[in-house]
C-alpha cells in the first residue's frame, strides 16, 4: 500500500496555483474563441474544477458567483448516474435546473472527467449563458412566463462525447432547437476547447508531481478553506440575525414576492434559514437551491473573507434552510429563467440580515436587478437572425467609507457592460445614448452608486424588444440613514417627441427606426445620515453633474456646498 502524500506549505502553495491557473487558462481560452459578444465581451462565463468526489475544489478568476453550485451540482449528478461507465474523452452537456443541477435554461454546462489511466481523478467544467436556447421567447429570458417547458430547450445529463467521439445526433438535435444555431454552435465549441485544454493541463500537473499529489492537494485545498470560513464566521458576535425585502412582481399578477431571513449564528457554525419566505410563483423569477445556496455562500464571503477561495470548504461551512415549493426552493415545473433577479435580492437580504452584526462591511442594497434586454430580428445587412442580449449594470450600495460605484455589475454577476462599439458592430442597432443616470444614487454619508441609461435604435429593420426589471417599483434601500437610490424603468422615445412607458416585465415589443428603446437601470441605496456627507463631496458631485443643485437641496444640508 503507498504511503500518503504529506505535502508542506511552498508545494500546497505552488501546486494550488498552478490549479487557479489552469482555470483562469480555460476562462481565458472559452472567452476568445466564443462566437457570441455575451461571451467574448460580456464575459458571461465560468470555468472551474472539481475532484474525483465531485467537490468543487477551484473556480477562476474571474468567474461569475451565480454559477458555484451549478456546476458542482452538475458533476455530482454526473457520479450519480455514470460513475460505473465513465471514461477517457468523455463530456457531458447539461442545462436543465430541476434534474441537472442547472442554473437555468440559457447557462449551459459541460464537464469532462480527468483520469489517470484507470483512475478518476477529478473534472474540468465550464458554463456558458448562451444567447438563446429556443423556448417560447427570444433570447429564453422574457418575464411572464409560467413554466420550465417554455422557457427553452431542456437538457438532462447527456454523454455528448463518448471516449473521445462526438455524438453527432445529440449536437445536432440541440442545435435544432436554438435560435442562431451557428452562433449555438461556435460557444458550444468553444465550452469543448476549454474543458479538453483543461484536462491537457491537469494531465500535465499529474505526469509532474503524481496522481495521489494531486488528490492530497484537493483535500488540503477543501480542509483548509473550511477551516478558513469557519474562523471568519467565528468572529460574528452569536445570536440571530433577521431581514426581509421583497421582488416587485413575477410578471405574472404577483406583487410584492417576499424573501424573509433568519441567520442563525453559534459560535463557527452558521444556518440561513428562509422560513417566511413566498411559495414559489407562477412567473419565472423562481430559484432552485443551488441557486440559493450560490448567493448565500457569496454574500458570507464578500462579508467575512473575500479572498477565501470558492470551493467545496465555503458549502461545508454553512447550512440552509428552505422549504421545498418555496420560492428559494422551488419545484418542478417552476419557471427560473430570470433566477439572477431573485439571488440579487437574496444578497441584499442577507446582507440587510448583517447589518447590526457587521455595520463596518454591509452596504446598502445595490441595482439588484440585473436589467435584462434582448434585441432581435434579422439583420438588413446580411440577411441573418441576431439575438442581442444584455443584462445591464447601475448602481452599487454605498460603503462604509466610500460612495457605491456607479454603472456596475454587482454582487452575484461579474459581467461586464458591452461596449457601444460592439453593439453596432455586431448588430444593426444605433447606441444614442449611453450615460449615467443623474440624481439615481441614494443620499447618505456616502452616496448609492449611479445607475445607467441606454437608448438603442433599430436600424432599417423590425426588431423585436424583450425586457425584464426589478426594484422598478422597490426602491434600493439605503442604510443606517442612507436613502434610497432611483427606481430603474423602460420606455419608448419617438421622433415626434412621445414618450410610452413600458411594464417592468415586457415582451413582444416591435419597434422600427421611428422609435428608440429606452432602459434606465436602478440606482444604489446611500450609508449614513445625509447630513453627515462632506461638502467637498457635494461640490464634487455637482461639479461632474452626478447630482443637481435641486437633489442636493432636498437631501442634503445646504449651507454645506454654499
Amino acid at each position: 500500500m503507498a504511503e500518503p502524500v504529506t505535502l508542506d506549505p511552498i508545494t500546497i502553495e505552488i501546486s494550488w496555483n498552478s490549479l487557479r491557473s489552469v482555470a483562469d487558462e480555460c476562462f481565458l481560452t472559452l472567452m476568445r474563441s466564443a462566437f457570441s459578444t455575451n461571451i467574448k465581451e460580456r464575459h458571461d462565463h465560468s470555468t472551474a474544477i472539481a475532484d474525483a468526489r465531485g467537490r468543487l475544489i477551484v473556480q477562476a478568476e474571474n468567474a461569475l458567483p451565480i454559477h458555484l453550485a451549478s456546476m458542482s451540482g452538475l458533476i455530482g449528478l454526473i457520479l450519480d448516474q455514470y460513475s460505473d461507465t465513465l471514461a477517457p474523452g468523455d463530456i457531458f452537456i447539461a442545462n436543465d435546473p430541476h434534474v441537472a443541477g442547472g442554473s437555468h435554461l440559457p447557462d449551459i454546462n459541460m464537464a469532462m472527467p480527468i483520469f489517470d489511466g484507470d483512475r478518476l481523478l477529478g473534472f474540468v467544467a465550464n458554463i456558458v449563458h448562451h444567447a438563446d436556447v429556443g423556448g417560447a421567447s427570444v433570447g429564453s429570458m422574457s418575464g411572464g412566463l409560467n413554466e420550465i417547458y417554455k422557457e427553452g430547450l431542456r437538457i438532462p445529463i447527456l454523454r455528448l462525447f463518448r471516449k473521445g467521439g462526438l455524438q453527432d445526433d445529440i449536437m445536432r438535435f440541440m442545435l435544432l432547437n436554438m435560435r442562431l444555431p451557428d452562433e449555438r454552435l461556435g460557444d458550444l465549441n468553444a465550452q469543448i476547447a476549454a474543458v479538453k485544454l483543461g484536462v491537457k493541463r491537469i494531465g500535465e500537473m499529474v505526469t509532474r508531481y503524481g496522481a495521489d499529489h494531486l488528490v492530497a492537494l484537493c483535500d488540503e485545498i477543501v480542509t483548509r478553506t473550511n477551516l478558513r470560513m469557519r474562523k471568519a464566521i467565528s468572529g460574528v458576535p452569536d445570536g440571530d440575525y433577521r431581514f426581509e425585502d421583497v421582488m416587485d412582481d413575477d410578471g405574472l399578477g404577483t406583487l410584492d414576492v417576499r424573501i424573509a431571513l433568519t441567520v442563525r449564528k453559534r459560535g463557527d457554525k452558521v444556518v440561513f434559514d428562509f422560513t417566511g419566505t413566498s411559495p414559489q410563483v407562477a412567473g419565472n423569477f423562481n430559484m432552485t437551491l443551488n441557486t440559493t445556496k450560490s448567493a448565500v455562500c457569496y454574500a458570507l464571503k464578500a462579508l467575512l473573507d473575500p479572498e477565501v477561495p470558492n470551493n467545496q470548504g465555503i458549502f461545508d461551512a454553512i447550512g440552509i434552510e428552505a422549504e421545498p415549493g418555496s420560492f428559494v426552493n422551488c419545484r418542478h415545473p417552476a419557471g427560473v429563467a430570470m433566477r439572477a433577479n431573485s439571488c440579487q435580492r437574496v444578497v441584499d437580504v442577507v446582507l440587510g440580515a448583517f447589518a447590526e452584526a457587521l455595520p463596518d462591511r454591509v452596504v446598502g442594497a445595490a441595482n439588484g436587478a440585473n436589467t435584462s434586454a434582448v434585441f432581435a430580428g434579422t439583420d438588413p445587412r446580411t440577411g441573418r437572425s441576431y439575438v442581442y442580449l444584455e443584462t445591464l449594470g447601475g448602481g452599487m450600495g454605498a460603503r462604509a467609507t466610500k460612495d457605491g460605484k456607479d454603472g456596475v455589475q454587482v454582487h452575484i454577476t461579474n459581467t461586464a457592460n458591452l461596449p457601444v462599439e460592439a453593439i453596432e458592430l455586431e448588430y444593426p442597432l444605433r447606441v444614442e445614448e449611453y450615460a449615467l443616470i443623474q440624481d439615481s444614487g441614494g443620499a447618505g454619508k456616502f452616496r448609492g452608486g449611479m445607475g445607467i441609461r441606454r437608448a438603442i435604435r433599430p436600424i432599417g429593420h423590425l426588431c423585436e424588444f424583450n425586457g425584464v426589471g426589478e426594484r422598478f417599483r422597490h426602491r434600493p434601500w439605503g442604510i443606517f440613514g442612507g436613502k434610497p437610490g432611483a427606481a430603474g424603468s423602460f420606455h419608448l422615445r419617438k421622433d415626434d417627441g412621445a414618450r410610452e412607458e413600458l411594464p417592468s416585465k415586457i415582451s413582444g415589443i416591435f419597434v422600427t427606426d421611428e422609435t428608440v428603446v429606452v432602459i434606465e437601470t436602478p440606482g444604489a441605496g446611500g450609508y449614513g445620515d445625509p447630513a453627515e456627507r462632506a461638502p467637498e463631496a457635494l461640490r464634487r458631485d455637482i461639479v461632474s453633474e452626478k447630482l443637481t443643485e435641486e437633489f442636493v437641496a432636498r437631501n442634503y444640508c445646504v449651507e454645506k456646498v454654499a
